[in-house]
């Protein structure tokens, strides 16, 4: 697996979990797990958020890291 492959991975299991916190903010009626949930997705989402960045660059600057183009790529062939 490659570093492009990893981070991408990574960056939806992130995304994953703070959809699951997200989720567990609204199915709830306990107003401080409510928050706490709450918190924790934001959380999360700024972490994405900045991993998405670095994703972003090191794809600019390393173009083989580009997982989505090698993927329709070998589709192709």
């Amino acid at each position: 697996m490659t570093v492009g492959e990893k981070m991408h991975q990574t960056l939806a299991s992130l995304e994953s979990a703070a959809a699951n916190l997200k989720s567990f903010s609204l199915d709830t009626q306990d107003q401080t797990a409510k928050q706490m949930f709450a918190s924790y997705s934001q959380q999360l989402e700024d972490i994405c958020k900045g991993l998405r960045g670095r994703v972003n660059y090191i794809e600019q600057q390393e173009p083989q890291y580009k997982v989505l183009q090698q993927q329709q790529q070998q589709n192709q062939q």
